[in-house]
Order: C-alpha cells, then sequence, then structure tokens
C-alpha cells in the first residue's frame, strides 16, 4: 500500500480580521477609570434617580454663559418625555448633575441619550467645534428615602458651594442650574429676571420628588452640601445680603 503523503505545517503568524483573540485586543484604560458596564439595577418608577455625566478631558467648561442659555433651551425641549423627566440640573466645569424620574431602565437610558445628544450639539455649536463630547457612561445612583431625595436635592441646585467652600460671596441662586424653577427654598434670595426664557425642567410627579422630602425641611440657599452638611461648622453662615470679597466668574 503506498504511504500517504504528509501535509506540511508552516511556521507562519495567523491572520486575523474581524473578531477572535489577538494580543493586544479590547479598550485601553485610560487616565480615569470609566464607569463600570454593570446593568442599571434598582430603577423604578416611584423612585426618581441622581445622574452624574462627565464631558471629556481638554474641552472648555460647561459653566460658559453662552453654553448655559444653550443648554436651557436645549433641556426644555428634552426634559418630559412622558416615561423620562429631567426635573432639576446642574452644570460644573467638567460635569453635569441631573435628578430624574423614570418608568424602568430602558425609559432612562433612551431619556438620557436624548439629553446627552442635545447637550452635545449646544455644545458644539456654541464652540464651533465637532466630535465626541460625553465621556463614557454616567453614573446612576436611586434616591429610595425623602433625606435621601432632600440630601440630593441640596447637592445638585447647591453643588458650586460645594466645590468654592473657600469664597466669601453673596448668597445667590446659581445661574448654571435649575435653581430658579425650584420651590423648595426657605428663603430665595434675589435672582436673574427669567422672562421669556424656556423652562429647562419638569415639574416631579413622583410622591418623594414633588412633597416627600420637604419633611426634613425646606432648603437654605446659604447651605454648603456634602458628606457632612448637618454637622456644625459646615455651612456657610451668611444673612441675605452679606457682603462680599470675591467671588468666582460664571465662565471660569
Amino acid at each position: 500500500m503506498p504511504g500517504r503523503d504528509l501535509q506540511l505545517t508552516l511556521g507562519l503568524r495567523p491572520h486575523y480580521r474581524w473578531g477572535g483573540c489577538r494580543s493586544g485586543a479590547g479598550r485601553k484604560r485610560g487616565a480615569s477609570s470609566p464607569v463600570p458596564h454593570r446593568p442599571r439595577a434598582g430603577v423604578v418608577a416611584r423612585c426618581p434617580a441622581h445622574v452624574t455625566f462627565r464631558i471629556r478631558r481638554g474641552l472648555p467648561s460647561l459653566r460658559t454663559p453662552a453654553l448655559v442659555s444653550a443648554v436651557q433651551h436645549a433641556f426644555a425641549r428634552a426634559c418630559d418625555r412622558g416615561d423620562f423627566r429631567l426635573v432639576h440640573y446642574s452644570l460644573q466645569h467638567t460635569h453635569a448633575h441631573l435628578l430624574v424620574e423614570v418608568v424602568d431602565a430602558g425609559a432612562l437610558g433612551r431619556g438620557m441619550m436624548a439629553v446627552g445628544a442635545r447637550l452635545a450639539r449646544a455644545f458644539n455649536r456654541v464652540f464651533h467645534r465637532s466630535g465626541a463630547v460625553l465621556a463614557d457612561r454616567f453614573h446612576l445612583h436611586v434616591l429610595r428615602t425623602p433625606r435621601e431625595v432632600r440630601a440630593a436635592l441640596a447637592y445638585v441646585l447647591l453643588n458650586v458651594r460645594h466645590h468654592a467652600q473657600r469664597f466669601v460671596r453673596v448668597t445667590r441662586l446659581d445661574p448654571a442650574s435649575s435653581a430658579e424653577w425650584f420651590d423648595g427654598w426657605r428663603w430665595k434670595p434675589p435672582g436673574e429676571d427669567l422672562g421669556n426664557r424656556p423652562v429647562p425642567v419638569a415639574r416631579p410627579r413622583t410622591w418623594l420628588l414633588g412633597s416627600g422630602w420637604r419633611r426634613h425641611g425646606l432648603l437654605d440657599p446659604s447651605e454648603v452640601p456634602g458628606p457632612k452638611k448637618w454637622q456644625r461648622g459646615r455651612q456657610l453662615r451668611e444673612s441675605p445680603g452679606a457682603a462680599v470679597t470675591r467671588q468666582p466668574p460664571l465662565g471660569d
């Protein structure tokens, strides 16, 4: 019986196309750890949520006055989608805080895509640029108790005071937030004339965000939010119209 020819194996490096195991595959780690890709657990219609998202490094500040105005108009067209409501927000230099009400995780994802897209388009239009604006996924915290909601309201609407405690200034509402449209202040300092400006937020429908949080007290505009906001010494002891020595400009 004649012998069979043996097939020779060449020691060539395999040629990979799309997919498959290969050296160096996968997303590269950046300077900061991204938000983990885990399921958005615990999203229910009766509980509002605190959402935080960041913009990419090296971009102009979200608190630029022209952008603040553009974002107000953009949010006014996307704040109430039926199954998603943007109830309050604040813009900081590199990130934004939102308080939202959603019916389920799917509505949360669709609503955040709509809000993020409108913010990105406004950002690129104001700064005459193109390309991505938001960095990675958003961070979510579901608020389940009146005390949690009260703390989240203070943190979002008074967040600029959290970042600028060292400044002694007149107590005023943050123009880069929805504070002017909030009706739960213990006392309200003089603010800007809203005039014909569009309303960039929707009215709350959940008991927690609508009225339940008030059992722990209305918000004081001079509060400094944070982990120790109820401890003595962390609140700026200011009276309405107090003298000002230095105040950080909005566009910093």
